[in-house]
């Protein structure tokens, strides 16, 4: 069984292989714009696995999973450059969500409500 990985160990990975291969980071910008990049390439397949699109040849040649994580690690390098512990947002996130959003979602009618 693998040892889990934690978000800090893989903020501390991505910037140990951005530093020793990669030769620096990019750009907030250029960076934001590998994401949306990125994000793009998730979509596409969620629409055509889980939607009602069909693929064309060469659509699938990626999997989800290579998808998200290409994703995440692009997220990673952001966060990293701009001096964000993704640890200490993403317990936030959840602590905002367990209070503010506490009762936001029961019920079958609230997910399309405004709030």
């Amino acid at each position: 069984m693998k040892e889990p990985l934690t978000i800090e160990e893989a903020q501390h990975l991505a910037d140990k292989w951005i530093h020793e291969i990669g030769g620096g980071y990019f750009s907030e910008l250029t960076n934001m714009v590998l994401l949306t990049e990125e994000t793009g390439e998730l979509a596409r397949i969620i629409a055509r696995v889980y939607g009602e699109q069909k693929g064309k040849e060469g659509d699938m040649r990626k999997s989800l999973a290579e998808e998200l994580a290409d994703v995440m690690w692009v997220l990673i390098c952001l966060a990293n450059q701009t001096g964000v512990d993704l640890t200490d947002a993403f317990i936030a996130s959840l602590k905002k969500k367990y209070t503010r959003d506490r009762y936001r979602f029961l019920g079958k009618d609230s997910l399309t409500q405004d709030s």
